[in-house]
């Protein structure tokens, strides 16, 4: 098993050039910009834009993010597919390249069973080496899964732990109560508002978009919490509530994140899926940047 996997996590985008290709170039910059804040780096999610990556694509990310990191920090690659083959597939060829571990996000599209669920996870976990996180975002899959769900995949040896992204309190705090007795399973925490108290509750570490915009703001809720300072953990989470409602009001998170950092300056180029921000988008993207972060 890998070393545990805590602190800040940023899904990190994935940056194209003005062709719309993969700029390898641009992500080791953005990954130098998350490690000198003190993060580590989760690819391939939502917000690297996995569901408009090829599989050369996913490999090619995940690679420059393994070498370009060299063992600073925790670095844990998304490879969950539509189905259990191409998911193994992928996986097989993530795991060479030397990430702490996986996150697999629940199929999509086809409405699944919470017994088809624990074949299609039981069947990742036993097919790879690598370490496996579930990935629980209902609202992008369609298919949510249950605590007790968890628990039962919570035995398998190789699944050691959930990022959950449902967005509700109700939904982490299900997760890890239906947890808090099995060793070596952690809960991650997706949604921006929740960091702080995640980590009171007990998850292990969070993974946050939002951390591409606001690194250094997003990881003092963590290290402050982590040094024993609760009620200034409390007071960073507060400091980026604004940033994060306000933002995203704006549009669906990976574009969002990606114009906002456009405007403070980072070469990241624009979201590869269909999206479009007129010049009133801009202007408040724009003067979300400069109230919180100028």
């Amino acid at each position: 098993m890998s070393t545990r996997i805590a602190g800040v996590l940023t899904a990190i985008v994935t940056p194209f050039d003005n062709e719309g290709a993969l700029n390898a170039a641009a992500l080791r910059h953005q990954i130098n910009r998350q490690l000198d804040a003190g993060n580590g780096i989760f690819c391939g999610g939502t917000n690297g834009e996995f569901f408009v990556l090829n599989e050369q694509e996913k490999i090619a990310v995940t690679a420059t993010c393994v070498d370009e990191v060299a063992g600073r920090a925790s670095v844990v690659a998304h490879i969950g597919e539509i189905s259990t083959r191409e998911t193994i597939r992928l996986g097989k060829q993530i795991e060479k390249l030397g990430v702490d571990a996986v996150s697999v996000i629940t199929p999509y599209f086809v409405p699944l069973k919470q017994n088809e669920l624990i074949t299609h996870y039981t069947a990742i976990a036993d097919a790879l080496s690598v370490p496996v996180f579930l990935y629980n975002i209902p609202a992008r899959t369609g298919n949510t899964l249950e605590p007790q769900t968890v628990r039962v995949l919570a035995e398998h040896p190789n699944i050691i732990g959930i990022k959950d992204s449902a967005g509700s309190y109700e939904s982490l705090s299900g997760f890890l109560n239906a947890v808090k007795d099995i060793d070596n399973f952690d809960v991650l925490n997706g949604p921006d508002s929740l960091i702080h108290q995640g980590f009171v509750d007990g998850c292990s570490a969070c993974i946050s978009g939002l951390a591409n915009v606001a690194p250094k703001e997003i990881n003092a809720i963590w290290s402050h919490f982590q040094k024993g300072d609760i009620e200034g953990s409390r007071l960073a989470q507060e400091s980026v509530t604004g940033l994060r409602t306000d933002l995203y009001k704006v549009a669906f998170s990976p574009a969002a994140v990606k114009k906002a950092l456009q405007i403070l300056g980072q070469d990241v180029g624009e979201s590869r899926y269909a999206v479009e921000f007129n010049p009133q988008q801009i202007e408040q993207i724009e003067k979300v940047i400069y109230t919180y972060l100028q």
